[in-house]
């Protein structure tokens, strides 16, 4: 039987709400900060209000930002902290939500995240 490629890769990830993760993902972009997927989309916003000069953009991405901010702090993180307890907690410790690490984070305990 061949090995499984994914195996050692920690959490795999899925975009899908009604089939989510059954191991914390911590690999990729998420090493770098806990919320890239919100990030992305608020440079997008950021980006087409500087390419097309429409600062009323900026005002959207403000809203939207907070958006996201009260999601993940209201929703997001509790429901991790429930699912994943100790090791969602290390994590957020360990990785800044909003604002990326230079260097990636490496668990000194990889069988405790995945």
């Amino acid at each position: 039987m061949a090995a499984d490629p994914l195996a050692d890769r920690g959490g795999v990830g899925t975009p899908a709400p009604v089939a989510p993760p059954d191991r914390l993902v911590v690999g990729g972009l998420y090493r770098h900060v806990r919320n890239p997927m919100y990030l992305a989309v608020l440079s997008l916003i950021i980006e087409q209000a500087l390419v097309f000069g429409q600062l009323v953009l900026l005002a959207y991405a403000a809203v939207v930002s907070a958006a996201f901010v009260t999601m993940v702090r209201w929703h997001e993180e509790p429901a991790l902290l429930r699912q994943f307890s100790d090791q969602y907690a290390a994590y957020r410790v360990a990785v800044p939500g909003w604002l990326p690490r230079l260097r990636p984070w490496q668990s000194h305990r990889p069988e405790k995240l995945t």
